[in-house]
């Protein structure tokens, strides 16, 4: 297998798809969670930003495998699949994605918070002057500020998906097709002893680590701008 052949570009497919899939999901999530993670004074919000922070510290296989249970025959997403006629959501395309949404989930919501948070009250003065619901000031206000940092998350997530090998490969299995993302193919070929075609993978990988971090510069950059 060649690092170029099919399997390379089908894998290529799947992991782009698994990307553009879960970053659309993050961003319809987490807004809304970070606006009411921003708002919230309570315990019980500072606790469900903790469990969304857990995934930056705990090892990706743990995190893996506490997913690979919850989807698995005896958990809600064995109750879940039943509803399509199957008797697990492991080792399938939906598990990867509700694999790697947990995964990234903080990459998106913390940035997206911390811009509500600068916002101060602005938005609910906005909604109280129209006497308006504060669904509005989320919409009309609070999106629209936060553009910049929306489009960073964004970024971010789709170049963790990208990346992500741990938790795939616990809740996926590397299946050909279903569940093999690139990033499997460098420990393959490593294993294997062709460092060439290890090569190839990772220096890709590399350069499209390289430029998403560059674009995120020159977007920290230009909102430096907007806000002198």
């Amino acid at each position: 297998m060649d690092v170029l052949s099919p399997e390379i570009w089908q894998s290529v497919a799947l992991t782009v798809e698994l990307a553009c899939v879960t970053t659309m999901i993050l961003l319809v999530i987490g807004a809304p969670l970070a606006w009411w993670l921003a708002r919230s004074k309570t315990v019980l919000s500072e606790a469900v930003a903790t469990m969304i922070a857990l995934p930056l510290v705990l090892p990706p296989t743990a995190l893996g495998f506490c997913v690979l249970v919850l989807l698995g025959p005896n958990g809600p997403g064995g109750l879940l699949a039943s509803f399509w006629g199957q008797h697990t959501l492991a080792f399938t395309f939906a598990g990867i994605v509700v694999g790697s949404v947990l995964s990234a989930l903080p990459l998106v919501v913390q940035p997206i918070r911390s811009a509500f948070v600068a916002m101060g009250d602005r938005p609910q003065q906005v909604a109280a002057s129209q006497r308006a619901f504060p669904l509005y000031a989320f919409i009309t206000v609070g999106l629209p500020l936060a553009r910049l940092e929306f489009l960073k998350a964004g970024i971010l997530g789709f170049a963790h998906t990208i990346g992500t090998f741990g938790v795939v490969m616990m809740i996926g299995g590397n299946i050909p097709g279903r569940t093999k993302v690139l990033s499997a193919y460098v420990i393959d070929y490593v294993q294997a002893s062709r460092w060439r075609e290890a090569g190839w993978v990772a220096g890709g990988m590399v350069m499209f680590a390289f430029a998403v971090m560059f674009t995120l510069t020159l977007i920290d950059k230009r909102s430096a701008r907007r806000g002198a």
